[in-house]
């Protein structure tokens, strides 16, 4: 079963439980008549479902930290999510319920947090997955900085990661410093890149994610976040010289 029969056809809610869960039940109980067990089941598959349903929420909060959602940003959030067609009106119900709730982001961060919590790597996921909705504009507004920021916190992730997750973000080596995408500073040997490289690699490899919780559908996102990642470190390459 894909992610969104998951959450849409599942009664995902009621399976996740906490803040998340309750919203989605407020927007599901009108098209779910009942707890359905996923054939799949286990924590992975909740692992799953609560990553989607958190992007969603967060995606929609930090909407409201600038006030308006651009179309390049609903054109991003497309792009991270993939939805069908046939699914994208109960998805947008989500998306709406979160920016209208009363409730600020903190809750939700934290519920993803310790659920993730032995799975970094995939919490990062989720971050930079918010951050690239945030730039698609070109930039990142202030507003969405701070909420980016404070989203981190609760993860448990400190300045740098931020500025790191940020500029992998932005997408471009060639315009973005790979030093920071890297999160190695100038002044760092050879050997020293290289390391930052391979642990970046490592932990973020798509299958790994995948392992860790990441849904499927998420792959194309995980890949373009690798793709900067190597492309950050090839420029590096040719500026020092290195084979």
């Amino acid at each position: 079963m894909s992610i969104w029969g998951k959450i849409l056809g599942g009664a995902a809610g009621f399976a996740v439980g906490g803040p998340l869960g309750a919203l989605i039940g407020a927007v599901g109980g009108h098209f779910v008549d009942r707890l359905k067990t996923d054939a799949e089941g286990g924590r992975d598959s909740q692992k799953s479902v609560t990553f989607t349903i958190a992007v969603i929420v967060l995606g929609a909060k930090m909407a409201k930290a600038d006030g308006h959602v651009t179309p390049d940003e609903v054109s991003a959030f497309k792009e991270v999510f993939r939805v069908p067609p046939d699914e994208m009106k109960n998805v947008s119900r989500i998306f709406n319920q979160a920016r209208r709730d009363s409730a600020g982001y903190e809750p939700y961060a934290r519920q993803v947090a310790g659920m993730f919590k032995n799975d970094r790597a995939v919490l990062e996921e989720l971050l930079w997955c918010l951050a690239y909705i945030a730039k698609a504009d070109g930039h990142i507004h202030p507003g969405e900085l701070q909420f980016l920021r404070g989203v981190s916190e609760i993860f448990g992730f400190d300045q740098a990661t931020v500025e790191r997750v940020t500029a992998i973000a932005m997408g471009d080596a060639e315009t973005e410093d790979p030093y920071k995408i890297l999160g190695v500073a100038r002044s760092a040997t050879d050997a020293e890149i290289k390391a930052a490289h391979r642990k970046l690699v490592i932990e973020h490899h798509p299958d790994k994610l995948i392992a860790q919780g990441l849904p499927e559908e998420f792959v194309e996102v995980a890949n373009k976040k690798l793709a900067a990642i190597n492309a950050a470190f090839d420029k590096i390459k040719r500026e020092r010289g290195l084979t």
